[in-house]
């Protein structure tokens, strides 16, 4: 825990002295790995079945690290617990997206939330006791400590306040629904902003990552089904939109958030490392 909280520290000490991405070409080129403009985040929430049978096999053919946050009581992942080992086993983020997937039910068009399972009803305790819950049984399945987190519904608020604080510390880094980064100054925390992009177009998913190399940040990008179930992607778009990332791996370095977090603090860092060192050896 302690680690995990010094990182966070460090990591947001650093994002807002961090200046260089923003006014030199050249330190935007060599922030990522192998001379990437930017990173790319992609993401799949819920623990859905289409993840698994239309999503998996094309970033497998293009050898694609993504996160899959993994909703613990989906009927998908208890079926089929083995398939999402082995994503983990293949390189893939198995990330933390609870276990009952607790939303405000208060938000228009929430008829589906059971009463049960309504976040503005659940204390601080009991929303941080099952993401600890939950990261357990992650681990159980991965080996692994060290994960990142997407609240349900991108809310965090509940019956007494605002849960994230209390369980940042036990991630890496966290997604929280947002405007597209143009600035590694916008990181707050380990918070990065995620697009939830429903039916897009091709063109619409290539203009956010070019948007991203352009300014030398992060594309983050949270899908849910792909090609069929909610709040789906076409299919034939996903496909097309992972081969045009291939095209152009010079441009961007497609990882998992997990990866891409743990670099993103270590560079930052080392930024903020060399920003003070050159304000106390000023040039002549």
């Amino acid at each position: 825990m302690l680690k995990y909280l010094v990182s966070l520290l460090c990591f947001s000490a650093a994002a807002q002295a961090f200046n260089v991405a923003d006014t030199s070409a050249q330190a935007r080129q060599s922030f990522w790995p192998n001379g990437a403009k930017a990173a790319v985040s992609l993401s799949y929430d819920d623990a859905l079945n289409s993840q698994l049978d239309n999503a998996v096999p094309e970033l497998a053919k293009h050898g694609f690290r993504a996160t899959f946050y993994l909703t613990l009581s989906s009927p998908a992942f208890v079926k089929r617990q083995a398939e999402w080992q082995q994503l983990a086993a293949a390189g893939h983020e198995l990330g933390n997206h609870t276990i009952h997937h607790a939303c405000q039910t208060s938000k228009p068009g929430r008829d589906w939330v059971a009463k049960d399972k309504d976040l503005e009803q659940w204390p601080i305790v009991k929303i941080s006791a099952e993401i600890q819950a939950a990261n357990a049984q992650l681990q159980q399945l991965d080996g692994k400590t060290l994960r990142t987190f997407t609240p349900p519904c991108s809310e965090t608020q509940a019956k007494d306040g605002d849960y994230l604080p209390t369980v940042a510390a036990l991630f890496t880094g966290s997604k929280l629904q947002g405007s597209p980064v143009t600035s590694l100054n916008q990181l707050v925390g380990n918070t990065l902003p995620t697009w939830f992009p429903v039916a897009p177009t091709l063109a619409e998913l290539i203009t956010y990552t070019e948007q991203a190399a352009q300014h030398g940040t992060i594309a983050s990008i949270t899908f849910h089904g792909v090609g069929g179930e909610h709040l789906a992607v076409d299919n034939t778009v996903h496909q097309q939109f992972l081969a045009y990332l291939a095209q152009n791996r010079d441009k961007f370095w497609v990882d998992s958030y997990a990866n891409i977090s743990q670099h993103l603090q270590k560079e930052l860092l080392q930024q903020r490392l060399l920003s003070k060192s050159s304000a106390l050896n000023p040039k002549h």
